[in-house]
């Protein structure tokens, strides 16, 4: 039996994204369990698809004691300010300095956060976890699929273990896989052997999806090359909006055997850059896009699929623009568009109640330059509260707190409004203002591919929309500043010149 300490600390940062993350955003938590410390941080996520959540559970049936430390997660956005970073850190480090004495630490990551004074938020969370704790005791993290992994990550963990889908369903999978290689450093009584390549290319959200090739076939060769070298491995496809240095894809892996170790990551590494054709994505115009979902869908379902990806608050948008929906409006379409994240509205139809029509000035809240309200007259259809539990794949027994909810039809469009900002990526978000995903024509979802999780099942047809938003498909078409020199922007793309 060990006694480990164990904490979370999330968040996935856009620094191209318009609003940054306070600390009040993690007070708040968006889709996943508020900011938490001390004993109620194991119990806020317990049951949940997080990795802090399975390795509790692996951690309490192998017989070790649990030290809890902080939950804190913020919804994806620009950079943490100064001010929230500075004051979570404190609190997870006041929490591991008041306790007893512990023989590891594990601590559930993203490895893509970017704070206003830090490029790697991760690393110098590590850093100052191991001033603390010294050069002996084990610290062992969970990291998200869009991971941008720098070399002090590396240097300063005993092990980094990835989430291996896109749709994030096996969040608390990884945490378990977190558990058995710190037991493993725990048995052997030293570090493991590291071996680390970062990938020259970024590759789009969208083709990154684990449920598409090439990912299918790359995460199957990732699991052969575990088992014949007694490794434990990941490939990051990494998060391509964060101007920094070390953005973009990477495979780093740990074992007892250097040369085994070494092996696994450079094939993997190797196997990866020569599918990197294959990891170019297609997206349509928001009209295009349309067309070919009302040519292709009937009445009563099941729907196609319009990802509006460029407005993810996955990936740090802000959920409000209505590219889409006024492309369905103009097209006289038949569907529902959803989530808009715009609290005003939702509170004006709440105050006018069901069956009410009035004159809504929706989306285009947060300022994004160029981006303006979908405007019209609108009929309050059915409202909502904004609490539910998740029950698809990826939202997995989350607590859902969205504030007020509203349904808005206008012609044969319904547009579900939310007040706190939250992916569309669970079909209880829809099901809670009276609307079944699954007898849609259309439904246009605000995600890129979590939804996939959710909504791939019961879904014709997806198709990925490139509608204005503050999260470009293309990441060559980002103002790049800091990334390391040679790194192509698309696969097979132009090269960042720096």
């Amino acid at each position: 039996m060990a006694i480990i300490a164990v904490a979370g600390f999330h968040h996935e940062t856009n620094t191209f994204a318009p609003s940054k993350a306070t600390y009040e955003d993690f007070v708040g938590g968006g889709g996943w369990p508020p900011l938490t410390r001390g004993l109620a941080a194991i119990s806020v996520i317990e049951g949940i698809n997080l990795g802090l959540a399975g390795f509790v559970e692996a951690a309490r049936a192998s017989g070790h004691r649990l030290l809890p430390l902080v939950w804190a997660n913020a919804t994806p956005s620009a950079h943490v300010t100064r001010d929230a970073y500075e004051r979570i850190a404190a609190t997870l480090l006041e929490e591991l300095g008041r306790g007893e004495a512990f023989d590891a630490v594990f601590i559930d990551l993203h490895g893509a956060m970017v704070t206003e004074h830090l490029d790697d938020g991760e690393g110098e969370l590590l850093a100052r976890l191991r001033k603390v704790v010294g050069p002996r005791i084990p610290i062992v993290a969970s990291l998200d699929y869009h991971a941008n992994v720098t070399p002090a990550m590396i240097a300063l963990a005993d092990g980094l273990v990835g989430y291996r889908t896109y749709p994030h369903i096996d969040m608390a999978e990884t945490g378990r896989r977190g558990a058995a290689l710190l037991d493993r450093i725990l048995g052997a009584g030293e570090a493991p052997a590291n071996a680390f390549r970062q990938l020259p290319f970024l590759i789009p959200l969208t083709a990154q999806c684990t449920m598409i090739e090439p990912s299918v076939g790359l995460f199957r060769r990732l699991a052969e090359l575990e088992r014949q070298h007694d490794v434990t491995l990941t490939f990051a496809g990494g998060f391509p909006a964060a101007d920094i240095a070390d953005c973009g894809p990477s495979v780093f892996g740990y074992g007892f055997d250097a040369r085994r170790v070494s092996a696994a990551v450079e094939t993997l590494a190797q196997e990866i850059a020569a599918a990197e054709g294959a990891f170019q994505a297609e997206f349509l115009s928001p009209d295009e896009g349309v067309r070919r979902a009302m040519a292709r869908s009937e009445p009563g379902g099941p729907p196609v699929v319009l990802a509006d990806t460029q407005d993810n608050p996955g990936a740090g948008g802000n959920g409000d623009t209505v590219g889409v929906l006024e492309a369905m409006l103009r097209h006289n379409a038949e569907g529902v568009v959803g989530l808009l994240i715009d609290a005003a509205s939702a509170k004006r139809a709440h105050d006018a109640g069901p069956g009410a029509e009035l004159d809504f000035a929706l989306g285009a809240v947060s300022g994004v330059p160029g981006h303006t309200p979908c405007k019209g007259r609108f009929k309050v259809k059915c409202l909502g509260d904004g609490n539910f539990v998740g029950s698809g794949p990826f939202y997995s027994g989350a607590r859902m707190r969205l504030g007020p909810m509203a349904a808005l039809t206008r012609d044969k469009v319904t547009v579900v409004v939310a007040s706190k900002k939250v992916q569309a990526a669970d079909q209880e978000m829809f099901r809670c203002v009276g609307i079944d995903p699954v007898r849609q024509r259309i439904m246009a979802l605000k995600s890129s591919v979590h939804f996939r999780a959710h909504f791939q099942p019961i879904a014709r047809e997806i198709l990925v929309v490139a509608a204005p938003g503050p999260m470009p498909a293309d990441p060559a078409v980002l103002p790049w500043t800091k990334l390391r020199r040679g790194v192509r922007l698309r696969p097979k793309g132009p090269a960042f010149a720096g």
